[in-house]
């Protein structure tokens, strides 16, 4: 149903891959949890299942069409065979939840007696039969996330990608929303859900893959949220090095580059040192910080790197920081077409001042009869 083959998604170059070397598959009518700490590539790994980006590397199948061969005219049509659940609900304000759930068949152009008849099954499943004519703010949270869920199912999508639907829900109302995607699962739907949620996972007993790094580190079967595997992260069994940040690759950056947490990675001890050596994921953070800690011209001998400031040479843009300046070069562009603008007028200007004979355009008078 979805297949990574061999799948890396880096989102800026330079930069650590948000997922790497992918090679997963989920079956048909299969449950799956997908847990790790925030910024491990979950979201990342559901957003190339949507087509909201394209890997950078590798092949992504969803029901057995290759993503890369599929234009974009074609997207929404593929979309309406998954279904997507948020953990803000994402429902329209306006509307009432009759409404959400109706909009989503108007958008693909369902009849009406379609609609009329699909709209209220829906309400029944999710159990608010009675409160189809509420609006979002008159729905309790568990409501909210009940509507969403009968949104992204009423088109009986093949697959159900939920990103944390528990994580604004207290436990009891929790509860009934995984007791809904199960019996979604039942009907032969697809459901991928990522969660950082202990007691449902501990609850479900269903597959649970573990990232790290944007690396699968775990796959098991009837697994539970912590593991006694050396490579979990989540159990407290390999040292988090992803908690400080989250998702979004800017964030990401400016986190390594952080002189506090570089100290901090400088102050770890042997101990440390030799347990991330035997973790799967430390060849993977050994290059980054290769990459991060490589000196660079200003640190090595003036004479020997040809420094401009020594040498007189112009310095050279290379490669690497072509793109670490395009903000720069554009501001300057801007200011330097601000300064022809501004010489221009003030030669005009000074053409002008120069002629005391030179006939206002406004007026029959020149200069000279004024005076």
């Amino acid at each position: 149903m979805i297949r990574f083959d061999d799948v890396t998604k880096t989102y800026m170059r330079g930069q650590r891959p948000a997922v790497e070397n992918l090679d997963i598959e989920f079956t048909r009518g299969e449950f799956v949890f997908l847990v790790g700490a925030s910024g491990s590539g979950k979201s990342t790994l559901m957003r190339m299942v949507l087509k909201e980006v394209a890997p950078s590397r590798g092949t992504v199948y969803v029901a057995g069409k290759d993503l890369s061969r599929i234009p974009s005219w074609k997207v929404p049509a593929l979309r309406r065979d998954i279904g997507m659940v948020f953990q803000d609900f994402r429902l329209l304000p306006s509307k009432t939840a009759y409404q959400n759930i109706e909009f989503a068949l108007a958008v693909i152009g369902t009849p009406r007696k379609v609609v009329r008849r699909l709209v209220p099954e829906m309400l029944e499943m999710v159990g608010l039969e009675d409160k189809g004519k509420r609006l979002p703010h008159e729905l309790s949270g568990g409501e909210q996330q009940r509507v969403a869920i009968a949104r992204a199912y009423v088109n009986r999508p093949s697959i159900l990608l939920a990103d944390e639907p528990t994580g604004n829900l207290d436990p009891a109302t929790a509860g009934g929303i995984l007791d809904l995607l199960a019996e979604i699962n039942e009907r032969g739907t697809t459901v991928v859900m990522a969660t950082h949620d202990r007691s449902a996972v501990d609850r479900m007993q269903r597959r649970v893959v573990e990232m790290v790094g944007g690396i699968v580190v775990r796959d098991e079967e009837q697994g539970s949220y912590e593991t006694p595997a050396p490579v979990s992260v989540i159990s407290g069994n390999l040292p988090d090095d992803s908690a400080h940040r989250d998702e979004h690759p800017l964030d990401d950056e400016m986190s390594r580059d952080d002189p506090e947490d570089a100290g901090a990675e400088g102050g770890s001890t042997d101990a440390d040192r030799r347990e991330d050596e035997a973790s799967p994921v430390a060849s993977v953070r050994d290059r980054d910080r290769a990459e991060t800690t490589a000196p660079t011209p200003s640190d090595e001998d003036p004479g020997e790197t040809g420094d401009p400031e020594t040498t007189g040479e112009p310095e050279e843009r290379t490669e690497h920081d072509g793109e670490d300046h395009d903000s720069a070069d554009d501001i300057l562009e801007e200011d330097l077409i601000d300064e022809r603008e501004a010489r221009q007028t003030r030669d005009e200007d000074d053409a002008f001042a120069e002629d005391p004979f030179v006939d206002d355009p406004f007026t029959d008078e020149t200069e000279g009869d004024r005076r």
